[in-house]
């Protein structure tokens, strides 16, 4: 049985595309439809420089965010008190969450759950359904099994379905759990999934790129 790999925050000294201070465009859609629901509560999953949560927070939502990183949380704890945003910000692991259960209408978990290996990927989701509220929303990505960093990119295995980045970066050194749709369906099981959406960013940055990932929209059926 493979150990579990140990959670390690990125290192954002390495992570100098201005992207990571922008939305994502799946926010603007997925805001617009929370606020058309009446959701309130909102959790940034993994929230990095804080980006998702400034934007929610702007729109009016009662923002929670959380990360591994002391160094995003203090740069979303800095840009919070410039826009004079009230973000209650923590740092926390994804496996253990410091939220009491069904604290939350909705999450939103972009890019990150996939930080973790196979075992964690089910403690994961078990805090997601212990802190989100019956018919709460959880939209999230995954990373695809079908992409080029797990089949072709040689970084090791951990298991079935994570590798650990070795490239110099902000990632160097992170496990990241890759899924099929079978795979998606299964871990999320107490789900009732409303639409799973498998993208290519096939060009960026100047080349032809693989980079293949679900998208998930999913409500908590049950506890």
């Amino acid at each position: 049985m493979v150990k579990m790999s140990v959670s390690k925050a990125w290192n954002w000294n390495k992570a100098l595309n201005p992207i990571w201070l922008q939305p994502s465009e799946e926010s603007y859609f997925i805001a617009q439809q929370w606020k058309e629901r009446h959701v309130k509560n909102v959790l940034d999953f993994g929230c990095g420089l804080g980006r998702h949560s400034i934007y929610f927070a702007q729109l009016g939502f009662h923002v929670s965010a959380f990360d591994l990183s002391e160094q995003g949380t203090a740069y979303l704890k800095a840009w919070a008190k410039k826009e004079n945003l009230s973000i209650d910000i923590a740092i926390a692991n994804m496996t253990a969450l410091p939220y009491k259960d069904d604290s939350f209408d909705a999450i939103f978990a972009y890019h990150v759950i996939s930080h973790t290996d196979s075992e964690g990927i089910r403690k994961i989701i078990g805090e997601v359904s212990r802190v989100l509220k019956v018919g709460g929303e959880i939209y999230l990505t995954l990373c695809s099994k079908e992409t080029w960093s797990f089949q072709d990119a040689g970084y090791p295995k951990l298991d079935d379905n994570t590798v650990v980045k070795t490239d110099d970066g902000p990632e160097q050194g992170v496990p990241h759990f890759y899924v099929s749709l079978n795979d998606i369906l299964d871990l999320f099981a107490d789900f009732d999934i409303g639409r799973i959406r498998h993208t290519d960013d096939c060009y960026f940055s100047g080349k032809i790129q693989n980079s293949k990932h679900y998208f998930i929209s999913a409500k908590l059926r049950t506890k």
